[in-house]
């Protein structure tokens, strides 16, 4: 079982994940969307949204540097493991918690909403179950899974983090996550089954950053004028007027 899990597990999620969005974007391009229900609700929302969308980016980053920097590095920087679990546990709990109250209160706008609870599948269910279990059981693995259940010292950063690193060298430490405390296995199990489902729920919007928007020229917006005596469009730099008087004389 340690095998399959640790071993083969967190591939086949990769598989599934990067073969999923091809498909997805393939043959699912007018699906691939949040499904927003803004205009069923937004008092709500406006504030849900933000919430859970900046408490997942802090946590993200925290992932990162959990997972991805050794502990040498940082015991080189001069950074213990004392001051480096303060950080972690102030700065991931307070992130966790702002993620808690914006799922929260998505869930909670989902279900009181009429209009947005019609508008809501099974598959979004599932996806919120799924959401749900990973965050929660983050939080506990943050809060309580410093400790075995023999009360010995756990530092994920010896265990989880090694695993996680040697997975990209395809030589997956299965041992090391036997001495991880359950919060951070069960944790990770769900994490992976939520990475699976990504392409097939609305959480794909994840891989739709909108970049071109920094790229794309600017959007002129011309107001209604109120006299129609000074109708003519002023020719701007760079500019054309389309459709007016000044256009039609230029061309004759």
């Amino acid at each position: 079982m340690g095998i399959f899990v640790w071993g083969v597990l967190p591939y086949a999620t990769a598989l599934i994940l990067v073969g999923g969005l091809i498909w997805r974007y393939r043959y699912d391009q007018f699906g691939w969307t949040t499904r927003s229900s803004q205009l069923y609700e937004s008092r709500l929302l406006k504030i849900a949204s933000p919430l859970f969308h900046f408490a997942l980016i802090a946590v993200f980053l925290g992932h990162v540097v959990g997972l991805l920097i050794p502990k040498a590095l940082t015991d080189w920087v001069g950074l213990d493991q004392h001051m480096y679990h303060l950080g972690a546990f102030w700065g991931g709990g307070l992130a966790g918690i702002g993620l808690v109250l914006g799922l929260g209160l998505l869930i909670y706008r989902r279900r009181t909403q009429t209009a947005v609870f019609r508008a809501t599948t099974r598959n979004d269910k599932v996806m919120y179950l799924a959401l749900a279990l990973t965050i929660g059981l983050g939080m506990v693995a943050t809060l309580t899974g410093d400790k075995t259940a023999t009360g010995e010292e756990h530092n994920y950063r010896e265990t989880v983090s090694v695993w996680f690193r040697s997975l990209f060298t395809l030589q997956p430490d299965i041992e090391v996550m036997g001495h991880a405390t359950w919060q951070f296995q069960a944790h990770i199990v769900i994490a992976l089954l939520l990475i699976a489902m990504i392409p097939f729920t609305r959480l794909v919007h994840a891989f739709s950053a909108p970049l071109h928007y920094l790229f794309r020229p600017y959007i002129v917006y011309r107001s209604r004028d109120t006299d129609p005596r000074q109708s003519a469009t002023r020719r701007g730099r760079g500019w054309d007027p389309v459709g007016t008087r000044d256009n039609e004389k230029s061309r004759r």
